[in-house]
């Protein structure tokens, strides 16, 4: 049975990203004991900057987190070298992965410095296939992992699942090429079936320039799929918006500390 969708407020970003750190810090051990391996997939922006921080010079979140059993993959790639300043990639290595011991360090890079946006994306598929379709996964479909971390665009847009766009319609790739118009560019995404296999899916929002489109996710267009990040609804896990008080500041109902139901 899936978990409901739940909206949760806090005072700044700062307080929304150590949630999301100390979540990520409770998960990994109880997915080692479980199954021997933790998996995440990480996103990009200024919000996950504050995450990684915290991860990594937190000294109590550091040593929570079984490093070794940790596969980090990334949820969507610019189609760009690992060193450019656009990178997904970079932005995790500089304030994170970098911080830690490399022989520790599990990260699945997509290889978006690839001439064709296409063939990374391939190429990273292929990756995540011999990851996950092991002997005790082969009869899963889509990979299922523990925890993913996703923001939102002003435009509601998730990962690079862009209104309009091409991915929005995939049913059987895990990772695609998908071609942004309003950018001229591809963009490498995981597709929706992938991220509704998800175990928990965790939105980090912060900022004022996303309060409307918060509203209009949230209260106007609420329980509709009309934005790619309404159609994020993984039916046997968890979704999880995290809100800071810039964000959520266009919301008619009043910010609670607690979670709010949304649907079930």
């Amino acid at each position: 049975m899936a978990d409901a969708e739940t909206i949760e407020f806090y005072a700044d970003a700062d307080a929304m990203s150590r949630e999301a750190a100390q979540r990520l810090a409770q998960l990994g051990p109880d997915a080692v004991a479980q199954r021997g391996v933790f998996t995440v997939a990480l996103s990009g922006g200024s919000t996950p900057r504050r995450l990684y921080h915290l991860l990594a010079n937190d000294p109590a979140l550091r040593s929570a987190i079984p490093w070794s059993h940790t596969h980090f993959f990334f949820g969507d790639e610019r189609p760009v070298p690992p060193d450019h300043p656009d990178s997904n990639y970079r932005l995790a290595n500089e304030n994170l992965f970098r911080h830690l011991d490399p022989s520790l360090l599990r990260v699945h890079r997509v290889p978006a410095e690839l001439p064709d946006a296409r063939e990374a994306a391939t190429c990273y598929e292929a990756d995540l296939r011999q990851f996950f379709q092991t002997p005790d996964r082969a009869a899963a479909r889509f990979p299922r992992l523990d925890l993913i971390f996703l923001g939102m665009g002003s435009d509601g847009h998730t990962a690079s699942l862009f209104p309009g766009s091409p991915a929005l319609q995939e049913t059987n790739r895990w990772i695609m090429a998908n071609w942004i118009e309003k950018l001229q560019t591809h963009r490498i995404t995981m597709t929706l079936p992938v991220l509704n296999a998800a175990s928990e899916v965790m939105l980090l929002v912060a900022g004022a320039d996303k309060a409307a489109m918060v509203a209009e996710v949230l209260e106007r267009t609420a329980g509709l799929t009309q934005y790619p990040v309404q159609m994020v609804r993984p039916p046997e896990g968890r979704k999880r918006w995290l809100l800071d008080q810039a964000a959520a500041s266009q919301l008619t109902r009043p910010m609670k500390t607690s979670k709010e139901t949304l649907w079930h």
